[in-house]
C-alpha cells in the first residue's frame, strides 16, 4: 500500500508537497485499514483520498507527479538519453525553479509488510541523488545512498544489495539505479521496480478511453465469474441495462453491445456507438475498478466527477472504502470538482476529513496541498457547506455575479473606445 507521496518543483509543485495516506497520530478514523507492519505494528491507513480545488489550483498535477514518478522508474534506463536530457517539467513561473532540482519520493508497504522510502532528484542532464531505505524491524536501513556531487557516487551501507560494483559501474548518470537493476532481474531490488509497475495506475477523462473500453470488453470474455461482476456493475449503476453480448470481430477485437429493458420484459441490443457518453464512461471505468480491486493495486483518476453523475462517483469511492469489496487494500486516488462528493444524499460524511485534500494556489502560482482535517473541522460540521464557504480555502476567489459584471465593464469599455475613434 502506498503511505506518503512527496513531490517538489513540478509544474505547479513548486515547493514540497505532500499527499498522505496515513491517519495522523492521535486521530481516529472508520474508514481507516489496520496495515499489519513487519516489526508487529499496525499502521492505519485510508484507502481512498480525494483533491478538490479551484480550476487551475494544481488538481491534476498532483495525478500527474505521481505518473511521472512511475514513469521514470519504469523508463529512466531505456528512454532517458544525453541528447536529450532528462524530461522533467520544473516549476515555469520562476526561472529559478528551471536551475533546482525535481524531487520525488514514495513511502510504501509491500505484501511482507515491510516498509519502503525510495524517492531521487533530478537535473535536466542527470540523476543529483537517488536513496533506498527500509524499516524491516521498525528501524531504518540504508539500502543505497547516491550522491552525483560526491567523488563516490553510490554508497551501500551495510553491504545488503548483491552485485554492488556491478551496478554502481553500468548505472549511468541519466538513469536511476533501481530501473538499472531491474533491466537485469537483480533478485533483491526487481521486487521494488515491480511495485511501481504494478501500481499507479492513471486514469484521465477521453485519454485512451478506448482501450479502457477494450479491456473492459476482454474482462466479460475472461470467465463467466468476471463477466457476472461486470455486468453487475452495470446494473447497479441504474443505467437500464440489464447484461451485455460480447464477440470478437474479424480482427480478434471484442465487440460489445449492452442489452437495455424494453417495454414489458423486452430487451433490446443497441450498437455501441449508440450508448450515450456516461454509459460508455462508467463501462471504460470498470476494468480498471476490476483491475485495482483484483491485485491491490494503487489507482489514479483525474476528474472522476468530469464524465460521472455524482453519485455514480460516490459508487466509485464506495467500492474502494468497502473492505469487503476491497479485501486486498486497493487504494484510490481521484481528483474532483463537485462538492456533492463531500456529502452523501441522506446526511453525513462520504469521506472523513483526513481523506479529502484541497489545492490552492499562491500569490507566486505555486500550488499548496493540505487536508481538510489541518483545519480541524467540528465532528458534526457539514463539510460541503464550510467548503463551499471557503472555510477550507480551496474555492474560486470570486464572488457571485463578477464574471457577469466583467463582461459588462469590457463590453462599455470597447463600446467607448468605438466611439472615440
Amino acid at each position: 500500500m502506498l503511505l506518503r507521496f512527496r513531490v517538489a518543483n513540478v509544474r505547479s509543485l513548486r515547493d514540497e508537497q505532500e499527499l498522505s495516506f496515513v491517519v495522523p497520530e492521535g486521530e481516529e478514523s472508520k474508514a481507516a485499514r489496520e496495515l499489519p507492519l513487519s516489526d508487529g505494528k499496525t499502521l492505519p491507513v485510508y484507502p481512498v483520498l480525494g483533491v478538490f480545488g479551484a480550476n487551475a489550483s494544481g488538481k491534476s498535477n498532483v495525478i500527474t507527479a505521481l505518473r511521472t514518478m512511475k514513469k521514470a522508474v519504469l523508463s529512466s534506463y531505456a528512454d532517458w538519453t544525453s541528447y536529450d536530457g532528462i524530461p522533467r517539467e520544473a516549476f515555469s513561473l520562476d526561472p529559478e525553479a528551471a536551475s533546482e532540482n525535481t524531487f520525488y519520493e514514495a513511502d510504501f508497504v509491500m505484501g511482507d509488510g515491510v516498509r519502503w522510502t525510495y524517492g531521487f532528484e533530478l537535473s535536466d542532464t542527470r540523476v543529483e541523488s537517488e536513496w533506498l531505505h527500509a524499516y524491516p524491524r521498525g528501524r531504518r536501513q540504508v539500502w543505497f545512498d547516491r550522491e552525483a556531487s560526491r567523488k563516490k557516487v553510490f554508497d551501500f551501507p551495510g553491504d545488503r544489495i548483491q552485485d554492488r560494483a556491478l551496478l554502481a559501474r553500468t548505472t549511468r548518470h541519466n538513469s536511476l539505479l533501481l530501473t538499472r537493476a531491474a533491466n537485469d532481474g537483480h533478485p533483491q531490488l526487481t521486487p521494488l521496480y515491480d511495485w511501481f509497475k504494478r501500481n499507479l495506475w492513471d486514469i484521465t477523462p477521453e485519454v485512451e478511453r478506448p482501450q479502457r473500453e477494450a479491456y473492459t470488453a476482454r474482462r466479460l470474455l475472461e470467465s463467466q465469474e468476471s463477466r457476472r461482476r461486470v455486468e453487475e456493475l452495470l446494473r447497479v449503476a441504474d443505467l437500464g441495462i440489464s447484461g451485455a453480448e460480447v464477440e470478437r470481430d474479424k480482427d480478434g477485437r471484442p465487440a460489445v453491445r449492452l442489452r437495455h429493458a424494453g417495454g414489458g420484459e423486452e430487451t433490446v441490443l443497441l450498437d455501441w456507438q449508440a450508448e450515450s457518453f456516461g454509459t460508455r464512461s462508467w463501462f471504460a471505468l470498470i476494468g480498471p475498478l476490476l483491475l485495482a480491486l483484483d491485485t491491490g493495486a494503487v489507482l489514479l483518476i483525474d476528474e472522476l466527477d468530469a464524465s460521472l453523475h455524482s453519485r455514480f462517483a460516490a459508487e466509485v469511492v464506495r467500492l474502494f472504502q468497502t473492505p469487503w469489496v476491497n479485501p486486498k487494500g486497493a487504494q484510490l486516488v481521484f481528483t474532483a470538482h463537485d462538492p456533492a462528493l463531500l456529502r452523501i444524499p441522506g446526511g453525513g460524511r462520504l469521506l472523513e476529513p483526513g481523506q479529502l485534500w484541497l489545492t490552492e494556489k499562491d500569490e507566486r502560482g505555486s500550488t499548496e496541498l493540505y487536508p481538510i482535517s489541518d483545519w480541524e473541522p467540528a465532528e458534526e460540521e457539514d463539510l460541503m457547506t464550510s467548503y463551499l464557504a471557503g472555510s477550507f480555502g480551496g474555492v474560486p476567489k470570486i464572488s457571485e455575479g463578477q464574471i457577469g459584471r466583467r463582461l459588462l465593464q469590457t463590453d462599455a469599455s470597447a463600446e467607448m473606445e468605438t466611439e472615440e475613434v
